[in-house]
């Protein structure tokens, strides 16, 4: 389904060179990618581009110690789940231990490392993440096979049932024409029948478009965005500010269906959550990747609720990004509100196909 799959990375970060070469040489092995940092400030950068089975962080290093450093890491949405563990001299005190278990970390390994610990520790993170990675993908082929029956069902009930109702309404009408006109109580009774056929019809429409809009297949995402935040504005009565690409948007089906798919369950919480007055929703290309932002007025969500393993709903639009290394960022709005920022990278190649319709 054009999912990314990534071997596993492991981050160490030392200000001292030696020590970084040494590591790097220790851990460097088949399936396994080192990355390495020589400061705090340097591993902040990784975190934003990759994803790391485990990070290796030096206690002590000059201007923002490994503390701060996890402290910081614990902040992006990225590496909140990342194992941390602390590398330090043998004359570390239990207090600075502690201070390490508050920032975030499950271990600490004392400098120089024992090689077989470490490649023990390590392997013990690279095993789980590599089995998180097999559940994201097979919850990944699981969605896709349910949006491929949504599909199915979608195009059966408007094709079937949509024509069927139409033909029985034909039906309706051609017996109407041909009631005698003095008969009150029957023509008032097609009437009433064609009404409610009308209605039916308007029911399997809805249901059709809920379980897969025909704007994401036929006209694409940005045109799906906007149909469904019109239909939003209409049920929930808040008011939508929609902003998409102008042009033509290439993009895989995979992908457009998982950020469309992100994008209604934003709007669920909003409707469920927020009591907003308005949402802003933007759509726009950004270095390489397609960046969806939400932004409501509402009451606001806190680090408890982002947090918290109950959160379902976040949980499975995170799942929904993950496949393709795309990620959700979600926290109180300044002044007042909630954000939310789904980036998803999308290939090079829709990237120049898309560069070449504009210009």
């Amino acid at each position: 389904m054009g999912a990314v799959t990534s071997q596993a990375s492991v981050l160490v970060v030392d200000d001292d060179a030696k020590s970084l070469m040494a590591m790097r040489e220790l851990l460097q092995t088949p399936g396994l990618k080192v990355v390495v940092a020589n400061s705090g400030q340097q591993a902040l950068e990784c975190i934003l581009r990759d994803d790391f089975a485990v990070a290796l962080l030096d206690a002590r290093m000059p201007i923002m110690d490994g503390f701060e450093t996890a402290r910081r890491m614990r902040e992006h949405e990225r590496a909140r789940q990342t194992p941390i563990i602390f590398l330090t001299g043998a004359y570390e005190d239990p207090p600075s231990m502690f201070r390490g278990y508050e920032a975030g970390a499950v271990d600490y390994i004392v400098k120089p490392p024992v090689p077989e610990i470490l490649k023990s520790k390590i392997g013990v993170f690279v095993e789980l993440y590599n089995k998180s990675a097999d559940l994201r993908a097979l919850a990944a082929r699981v969605q896709s096979v349910q949006e491929e029956e949504q599909r199915r069902i979608a195009r059966e009930i408007h094709d079937e049932l949509g024509q069927a109702l139409t033909a029985l309404k034909m039906d309706l009408s051609w017996m109407t024409n041909r009631l005698p006109p003095d008969s009150g109580s029957l023509l008032e009774k097609t009437r009433s029948m064609a009404a409610q056929i009308d209605s039916m019809v308007h029911s399997v429409r809805e249901l059709a478009a809920r379980l897969r809009p025909e704007a994401l297949d036929e006209l694409g995402l940005p045109a799906a965005i906007k149909w469904q935040a019109r239909e939003f504005q209409l049920r929930a009565g808040i008011r939508c500010n929609v902003t998409v690409p102008a042009g033509e948007l290439v993009l895989d089906q995979e992908r457009a269906t998982a950020l469309f798919r992100i994008f209604q369950e934003l709007l669920t919480n909003v409707a469920r959550h927020a009591a907003a007055t308005k949402v802003d929703v933007t759509l726009r290309q950004v270095e390489g990747s397609l960046l969806l932002e939400v932004t409501d007025d509402g009451c606001g969500i806190v680090e408890k609720q982002i947090r918290s393993p109950s959160s379902l709903g976040l949980l499975g639009m995170r799942e929904r990004a993950a496949p393709f290394g795309g990620r959700l960022e979600i926290g109180p709005r300044r002044g007042k509100g909630t954000s939310a920022r789904v980036l998803i990278p999308v290939p090079a190649v829709a990237a120049l196909a898309a560069t070449q319709i504009a210009s």
